[in-house]
């Protein structure tokens, strides 16, 4: 490993400062275009089009392949599927070093898919068509992540602008199923993408995350026997069924935060545990007492636990909830799981990396980098438990991730787009771009 690369001068900051700023209408205006695509799960092939088209551009090696699930799911970290893989592409863009590599290798990666926008008529302005407001741009997935992505790229053309290239190999990864499996950066991971360091410029407010939590799906069926309502008693019905599946989640997830003080990264943290109930589905008609309801549950749990243990625990107490009324412990529930089925990870204090970051922050904003325990999930967890690297989870902030009007801070964009040309110029290093 090379030696420790030294933050750049004062005049090459300078020189950065000034790229990133004369840089960022371009900027904002490729965040705008990818803002666009409606990335949803299934959907997301017009916002990899526009990430291949600028890596492309930028003369970066393109490579750009549908994900595999037999592949994926041959790894231990995976996550189950149950879509279709048939439009889900990565896209990879890697630039190498012209000399010899004097700096160490970096793996970015941001993800483009997105969540659903909910109704329409609840959001100021169509969620597709961004907008920007008093220093805001708004949009779904504007925030999470797609602000966050560009800007890193951003970064690297910065660099370029002040006559600089990375010194050693750069791996750029716009992914996807970040929102529901984490396969996306799995598949990137099996390809053998990676460096001896990631960065991933997820919206954490300007601030560095330090541990996230495991993540699991799952839906929770629940069988009834139909009949007429006019005979309704003779019958059991499903959905009323389904309130002590929602009790035993409840009680789990008081459970689950009341252990947080044996966690030592998440003991501080005020409700690091949601156990989510997402949708709900049953019932076949209004006049019958209804003979199936299905609950899609996501439910988060500590870094220290395995994904498969959390879901027996909660099985459990499901269990024992029905095994207590006769007429409902004869059709006990059953639990799938659908997709994430993840462990979280820790950045454990102290890298070389983490402590370049902080002198980078430190250096721009003249205040100490937070720390913070993200109580979601993370494709950081493939590179810290399957690369083995110090991985940094590092971004702008924003403003109502998964809600109405979904924002990104434009004055805080640009802060971290200079920060993360500052930290690849410093891990990198850097040689001439021509």
């Amino acid at each position: 490993m090379a030696a420790t690369i030294a933050l750049p001068e004062t005049e090459l900051r300078a020189a950065i400062k000034e790229a990133v700023a004369a840089g960022f209408e371009r900027q904002l205006a490729l965040t705008q275009e990818l803002t666009r695509q409606a990335s949803i799960r299934g959907h997301e092939k017009s916002a990899q089009d526009v990430m291949e088209g600028a890596l492309r551009e930028r003369g970066y090696a393109v490579d750009r392949w549908q994900l595999d699930p037999a592949s994926i799911l041959s790894h231990p970290g995976a996550s189950p599927i149950d879509v279709s893989y048939a439009e889900a592409s990565n896209v990879v863009g890697t630039l190498e070093p012209k000399g010899g590599a004097i700096g160490r290798s970096l793996l970015i990666n941001g993800h483009v898919d997105v969540v659903p926008t909910g109704p329409l008529d609840m959001w100021a302005a169509p969620p597709f068509e961004p907008t920007i407001k008093d220093g805001w741009l708004e949009g779904r997935g504007a925030g999470d992540m797609k602000a966050g992505l560009v800007a890193a790229l951003a970064a690297i053309d910065a660099l370029g602008h002040a006559g600089y290239r990375p010194a050693s190999r750069l791996h750029f990864a716009s992914v996807v199923e970040e929102e529901s499996t984490g396969n996306g950066a799995l598949a990137c991971h099996q390809r053998g993408y990676q460096g001896e360091a990631a960065l991933i410029p997820e919206p954490t407010g300007e601030a560095l995350v330090r541990a996230n939590l495991g993540v699991v799906w799952f839906t929770v069926d629940v069988k009834g026997v139909p009949a007429h309502v006019h005979e309704s008693r003779s019958g059991v019905n499903a959905i009323k069924a389904m309130r002590r599946v929602f009790r035993a989640l409840d009680d789990i997830e008081v459970l689950w935060n009341a252990s947080k003080r044996l966690d030592p990264w998440f003991r501080d943290h005020p409700h690091p545990i949601s156990i989510n109930v997402g949708k709900i589905e049953g019932g076949d008609w209004a006049s019958s007492v209804p003979s199936w309801c299905r609950l899609h549950v996501r439910a988060g749990f500590y870094p220290s636990v395995a994904p498969e243990d959390a879901l027996t625990e909660i099985g459990r107490a499901i269990e024992e909830a029905f095994r207590r009324d006769p007429a409902l412990a004869k059709n006990p529930p059953t639990i799938s799981c659908n997709g994430f089925h993840t462990r979280g990870y820790i950045l454990q204090p102290g890298s070389e990396a983490e402590t370049m970051l902080r002198e980078v922050h430190e250096t721009l904003n003249g205040e100490k980098l937070s720390a913070i325990t993200f109580p979601a999930y993370l494709d950081a967890r493939v590179m810290a438990l399957y690369d083995k690297v110090p991985t940094l989870v590092y971004g702008p902030k924003a403003r109502a991730i998964h809600g109405f009007d979904e924002a990104v801070d434009l004055a805080s964009l640009e802060r971290v787009t200079e920060a993360m040309a500052l930290f690849i110029a410093g891990w990198c290093g850097l040689e001439p771009k021509g």
